[in-house]
């Protein structure tokens, strides 16, 4: 019967993919799991117990189907397991790379929490998604009739994106606009190779533009168009521009050469590995073969950083983060994917100043202690007295999070509100900004956060531009004519 290829956790342990070897991975950008077998996914699907509250489901932002596509996997049918996990996830086979999934589904399993290791989830969404993509399973997007209605999307980012798909299968025009030459955003710019590889975004940047999405690329707005002038061509505009600009270390030294912004070491890395020409890479500045990297941050983008310093041949890299192992907020699992390919970290340490006059040559750090908890309950670190030290560096790297840019002034639109800390006003449950029929979501509006977060969210605004749409026609509201 189906129902015996369940419950297996009992006699089967979990087991991900094969990872390579560490000694070969530093060398290359390639991913670093491999591939399951038929098999094997299909074994480690059914270590699912079906149990009665799914908290994988539950804690995962998109509240993924789990037990069902588990279900399906071990069952054989891999298709239904497919149109299962893309009814609720725009992009599966992201998710299943990139999201943390020790800190989320997987690390909320119940068999976990019972002591018999975790079903590896993320492992069997990245499989399913991947097969389907080989078998021709994956279709552009084709609505049951045709709107009039047309929707601006500012941001080609995951939110942007889902955003896109979830309005062109109700049959609205999407045209969606980004400031870079590629669509992804952060997706392709942002996130590494070996964590990424850059032909899984563009397959779907060509999936959505099959669907008849109409991207405008290298286009800024602010420069272009303004705010206001999008709102004239279109019905509804959604912002999901995401969030960029770097926090800032503030210590001496800081404006020292050789000291560079996460996104800025990032960008360079992915467009040489995109085949694109980068004066500040071919001369050596963001490069850091041959050099010592000190990267300054705990989060995920600090371990983008230093297994990119890595694979580009720095002498060493080293991680400093104010708090200890248990209080990062990155994955763990990075931490050790990192550890394993040569990273040093250098725990419960903060930077104090950026030596060198000309050019950077080391960052002095004084030790930390984690004291009482602070308003969000996690402990405050403070300095020791007197333990300051000096790490050697040629190039540092702040990976201290994102801030919002100042979009009420860059789209010329002094209407839009925002938040205390720069982000934009969202009504909670309609998306809706300051400024009627102009929406937003993901980090521009929840601050910097992850992948998954911005895909939940995107798809939650296009439900609230589509009753928005749907209220104005009612209403006997012209549709713009977009271009």
């Amino acid at each position: 019967m189906a129902g015996n290829k369940m419950l297996k956790f009992v006699k089967i342990g979990p087991q991900m993919p094969e990872k390579r070897d560490a000694e070969a991975r530093r060398g290359d950008f390639h991913e670093i799991y491999g591939e399951y077998i038929t098999a094997k996914a299909e074994e480690q699907a059914s270590r699912c117990s079906q149990c009665g509250v799914p908290f994988c489901q539950v804690h995962c932002p998109l509240h993924n189907n789990i037990p069902d596509w588990l279900k399906l996997t071990a069952e054989g049918r891999l298709e239904e397991a497919y149109e299962v996990s893309s009814a609720t996830n725009n992009m599966p086979e992201v998710c299943g790379r990139v999201c943390p999934q020790d800190r989320l589904c997987e690390g909320n399993c119940v068999i976990e929490q019972s002591g018999h290791g975790t079903v590896t989830i993320g492992a069997v969404e990245k499989y399913i998604t991947d097969t389907a993509w080989e078998r021709g399973w994956v279709k552009p997007v084709t609505p049951p009739r045709e709107r009039p209605e047309s929707v601006g999307i500012i941001g080609a980012g995951p939110a942007g994106l889902a955003a896109a798909e979830e309005l062109r299968k109700l049959g609205y025009q999407v045209h969606v606009y980004d400031r870079y030459d590629r669509v992804g955003g952060l997706l392709i710019y942002g996130i590494p190779n070996f964590k990424l590889e850059k032909d899984i975004v563009q397959k779907r940047a060509q999936r959505l533009a099959d669907s008849k999405v109409t991207f405008h690329l290298d286009f800024e707005i602010g420069r272009e168009a303004s705010l206001d002038d999008l709102r004239a061509r279109h019905d509804a505009i959604l912002i999901a521009t995401g969030v960029y600009k770097a926090r800032e270390l503030e210590c001496p030294g800081v404006g020292v050469p050789g000291v560079h912004a996460a996104m800025t070491y990032l960008t360079a890395s992915n467009r040489v590995g995109l085949g694109d020409s980068v004066k500040e890479f071919a001369d050596g500045t963001l490069d850091a073969k041959g050099k010592r990297v000190v990267v300054i941050g705990g989060g995920d983008t600090a371990m983008d950083c230093v297994r990119t310093a890595v694979r580009q041949g720095a002498t060493s890299v080293q991680c400093l983060y104010r708090r200890d192992r248990e209080n990062m907020p990155g994955s763990l699992r990075e931490v050790q994917n990192a550890e394993e390919e040569g990273v040093e970290f250098v725990w419960l340490a903060a930077p104090k100043a950026i030596h060198g006059d000309k050019h950077a040559t080391g960052v002095r750090a004084v030790r930390m202690r984690l004291g009482l908890a602070d308003a969000t309950g996690r402990q405050a670190p403070e300095e020791i007295p007197g333990s300051e030290f000096t790490l050697p560096a040629d190039l540092v790297i702040k990976a201290l999070g994102f801030d919002p840019d100042d979009l009420p002034t860059l789209f010329d639109a002094p209407g839009l509100a925002v938040s205390r800390w720069g982000t934009i006003r969202a009504d909670f449950k309609t998306a809706m900004t300051s400024v009627e029929g102009v929406f937003a979501a993901g980090d521009i509006v929840r601050g910097a956060s992850l992948v998954v977060w911005a895909i939940r969210d995107g798809r939650d605004a296009a439900a609230s531009i589509h009753r928005y749409l749907i209220q104005k026609a009612q209403a006997g509201l012209p549709a713009q004519a977009a271009e």
